[in-house]
């Protein structure tokens, strides 16, 4: 059996709009740009990126597997797949993929195995006790044996799978996400236009993005806003989402009486011109990993306050170019939305620029397609991993 040389399967739970797969494609289609054999495996039937994929003749593939069901063929279909076009590299990403490429390695032989993980706590629910490992984490632990390599999003979830023992210390490397600023940066005349497209008149604007669920935590967001007001009643929150509990937050705004204060936008494809449109970004996340909106709204040189959570703080400096709080705590994330709403102008776009400088020093795209460019040619090769990849 030949392998071929340069080639990489990546294998994803799913193909929709979401932070993880908005890394995975950018990196697939430059890798193919770059002369990379380059394949797509997902889980679940692919919702999103299948045009932009097949222009770049790079192949699909789906597992179609259930929702939250676990399916067994998944591994002998995975292990067809990887016989049919005999990758040199196999990078999962997510922890479903990542423990079926692990299982599937016994069944076929994947010259190279990588796991990358998207969070700090890949569980589907906060974890209440930190300092003890969450099921998922046993469950890397037992499989890693099966894994070259393990990568992560932030330097918070390095320090978080070595401290439950999930991967040892020689084999997980900090790779951070990635903004692609061709895309999200300033843009005056954008944000004039589309200020008056959406009647925001002088409001100071706040910007909201994610899913409408628990680790999003946006009661907390929503009590913030509704104790702001009081100080600033001129002030406007966009939201853009969708998810389970669209219906609980409708309510909640109801009940904190601030449907005059919050558009609900739905989920959105125009996020660069929102982003230039809004005064500042809001995130009230319980957890996270590094979240691809604040690198988005930092490109675009809007001051932010998040919750100081996962790698929120690698990308959130705080008093430089935004401000953190601690997660659950609406007081504090009040305190220091209001903190931000009554600095001068200046302020508030000396910190924006402050952002540009950091994702330009930190993550920018073309500078990470060549750190990953690297990283796998090292794997392929054998060669031992370098910790100043980055």
């Amino acid at each position: 059996m030949i392998y071929s040389s340069k080639s990489i399967l990546f294998l994803i739970t799913s193909l929709e709009y979401g932070g993880a797969q908005t890394q995975l494609i950018p990196i697939a289609l430059n890798l193919k740009k770059m002369g990379w054999r380059i394949s797509i495996v997902s889980m679940r039937s692919p919702e999103a990126f299948i045009e932009e994929l097949y222009n770049a003749e790079i192949p699909v593939e789906s597992l179609d597997m259930p929702k939250g069901i676990p399916d067994p063929r998944a591994i002998f279909k995975l292990a067809t797949l990887i016989r049919k076009w005999k990758p040199q590299i196999l990078n999962s990403h997510m922890f479903h993929a990542n423990i079926l490429a692990r299982v599937t390695r016994l069944l076929v032989k994947i010259p190279v195995l990588i796991s990358t993980a998207h969070n700090v706590n890949e569980k589907s629910s906060a974890q209440e006790d930190l300092n003890k490992a969450s099921w998922f984490e046993i469950a890397y632990r037992l499989t890693d044996p099966l894994s070259d390599m393990t990568t992560t999003i932030c330097q918070a979830g390095v320090d978080r799978y070595i401290q439950v023992k999930a991967v040892p210390e020689e084999k997980i490397l900090y790779i951070p996400n990635t903004v692609d600023t061709n895309r999200f940066q300033e843009n005056n005349e954008l944000r004039n236009q589309f200020r008056a497209s959406l009647n925001l008149k002088e409001r100071f604007t706040w910007l909201a993005i994610g899913r409408f669920d628990k680790q999003k935590d946006y009661p907390t967001m929503l009590t913030a806003f509704s104790v702001i007001l009081k100080r600033h009643p001129n002030a406007l929150l966009l939201i853009c989402g969708a998810g389970c509990l669209e219906i609980e937050i409708k309510n909640l705004i109801l009940s904190l009486n601030i449907k005059d204060y919050v558009r609900m936008l739905g989920i959105r494809r125009d996020i660069p011109q929102l982003m230039n449109a809004a005064d500042a970004y809001v995130m009230s996340s319980a957890w996270e990993g590094m979240p691809i909106v604040l690198l988005e709204a930092s490109a675009t040189g809007l001051p932010i306050v998040a919750t100081d959570v996962g790698g929120n703080s690698e990308v959130v400096f705080h008093t430089q170019n935004g401000f953190l709080s601690p997660p659950k705590d609406f007081s504090s994330l009040a305190s220091q939305m209001d903190k931000l709403m009554s600095l001068p102008l200046a302020e508030r776009l000396s910190m924006g620029k402050k952002g540009i400088e950091i994702i330009n020093r930190h993550h920018r795209l073309d500078h990470l397609i060549l750190v990953w460019q690297n990283f796998y040619l090292q794997m392929k090769n054998k060669k031992s991993i370098s910790s100043k990849l980055i």
